[in-house]
């Protein structure tokens, strides 16, 4: 006797076909984690109070706990702080932190402290932005959907370059790193944006400042590649890799126009493979709310991401 053959019900019996999904949407490129941001400060102390006093980040407890260097935690990213000569980015550091309020209590409350320098901060529609004590540039806004589920991080580093170089500094990261990297335009500016991960970007902004602004200084951004060994190659062919760093690690800093080789701008990227030691590593954040004097047990920890949704 012939067995008939049972049949199962096709995967989403709830009308998959009717569904429409724009799956480019997932697509991150070769880039998978923008890590952190490194600039060298003059005074430890003084950096102490505006990143963790004023916005209420975390030194990392585990590494890097001395008085020359200083890792400062912001979800799964971080600022990288050793002692040196002032750097400046050229540009804006995106933060997300929660609790709009709070943070302007907190920079107030450290105001006083660093008068002598440049700190200062305002407060914007849609974001609050601060400055170090050095001039650095940061815009922390409320968590919001168009972070996806951030909480607590850093979605964006944006750089202000040259009129005219947007459409190649896009090419130069689809071509070179393998990453995807479109061109938008917002009041007349163009600005390349460069996907470094789940909600992260590199946004390079052309702007009529970048004319005048400073020399490139050093400071440098860390990232996370899948394919670690196939930039490295186009790199090398164009005589760009700056540093060889370790087995784990190599370093670029020129960003150039792939027709004719100008230098773009300049940016350090520390570029990791995916079996760096530290990729992925845990961070520590803790709950700025919490004091000695209004303690709430088990909540002294923040989460970088949102619950999901139900």
């Amino acid at each position: 006797m012939q067995t008939q053959m049972k049949r199962f019900p096709p995967p989403n019996p709830r009308g998959s076909k009717e569904r429409k999904f724009d799956r480019s949407i997932e697509d991150l490129g070769n880039m998978v984690m923008l890590e952190h941001v490194n600039i060298t400060v003059p005074d430890q102390r003084l950096a102490t109070l505006f990143y963790v006093t004023g916005l209420g980040l975390t030194r990392d407890p585990y590494l890097m706990t001395g008085v020359t260097n200083m890792w400062v935690n912001v979800g799964r990213s971080q600022f990288h702080l050793p002692s040196g000569k002032a750097q400046v980015l050229r540009g804006v550091t995106g933060l997300v932190i929660p609790g709009r309020a709070a943070l302007i209590e907190r920079l107030q409350g450290v105001k006083d402290l660093l008068a002598e320098t440049k700190f200062s901060f305002r407060e914007m529609p849609g974001w609050v932005e601060a400055t170090c004590p050095w001039g650095n540039r940061i815009r922390v806004h409320e968590p919001a959907a168009e972070f996806g589920a951030m909480r607590l991080g850093m979605p964006y580093v944006e750089l202000e370059v040259p009129r005219g170089s947007a459409e190649a500094i896009a090419r130069f990261y689809r071509e070179i790193v393998a990453t995807a990297a479109t061109v938008t335009e917002v009041s007349g500016a163009k600005a390349a944006r460069v996907s470094t991960g789940p909600d992260q970007v590199l946004v390079y902004r052309e702007s009529d400042a970048a004319a005048s602004a400073p020399a490139f200084d050093g400071h440098h951004i860390a990232v996370y590649l899948a394919d670690f060994s196939g930039p490295y190659k186009r790199l090398l062919e164009r005589d760009l890799v700056s540093e060889e760093s370790d087995q784990h690690q190599y370093r670029f800093e020129d960003i150039t126009d792939l027709s004719t080789g100008k230098v773009l701008f300049k940016l350090e990227h520390e570029v990791r493979s995916m079996r760096h030691p530290l990729y992925a590593r845990d961070h520590v954040n803790r709950n700025p709310a919490q004091s000695n004097r209004v303690y709430a047990p088990g909540h002294e920890a923040l989460s970088w991401d949102l619950p999901a949704a139900g």
